[in-house]
């Protein structure tokens, strides 16, 4: 079976894009939309994403914003889990819970509805991607502000080099399909 696995995180490895200097100079940009355009990649990432957590009891997944919502609704499918959102500010219409965190150069920050679930309800975060861990990390607070329980981290692809998943918990579980 891990030939298996492997073969298929080649495969979807392959169909991600790269296009340089965008969306600056300097820059590689991993552009997944040719992985969405691929049914069979599209398939195959959706059943690398949940079958991690097939048994972890999942009540929500959080989906990050914007690409995380792409996967984030079919991984909430799969798990039998309901999908929060987590967006940037001003973007969610009811009273919502506020977390910034830093940027190279400044902060940004993201929020949640502060009903989004219940005190002890069991969470993963998922996006597409984690390259410095910020937004994975401001998630994290979010949902234990709001009393939640990370038990998951799930991204489609991983920047190893900018260390993104030193800035998680090392105890909840850490799974992506692709590493660059």
């Amino acid at each position: 079976m891990e030939k298996v696995e492997q073969s298929i995180k080649e495969f979807i490895s392959e169909t991600i894009r790269t296009i340089p200097d965008f969306p600056k100079k300097g820059i590689m940009f991993k552009d997944i939309t040719t992985l969405l355009n691929d049914r069979r990649a599209l398939v195959l990432t959706s059943y690398m994403l949940s079958q991690p957590y097939i048994d972890y009891k999942v009540d929500h997944i959080v989906g990050l914003e914007s690409r995380g919502f792409l996967f984030g609704t079919n991984l909430a499918q799969d798990l039998n889990a309901g999908f929060i959102p987590i967006r940037k500010p001003g973007k969610l219409p009811h009273d919502v819970l506020k977390q910034n965190y830093e940027l190279e150069y400044g902060t940004d920050s993201v929020e949640v509805h502060v009903d989004a679930f219940k005190k002890g309800d069991r969470i993963i975060i998922h996006d597409d991607l984690i390259a410095t861990g910020g937004t994975a990390a401001a998630a994290t607070e979010l949902v234990e502000r709001l009393g939640g329980v990370v038990v998951g981290y799930s991204f489609v692809m991983e920047l190893r080099a900018l260390k993104g998943k030193e800035k998680l918990k090392k105890d909840v579980p850490f799974e992506t399909i692709v590493e660059i």
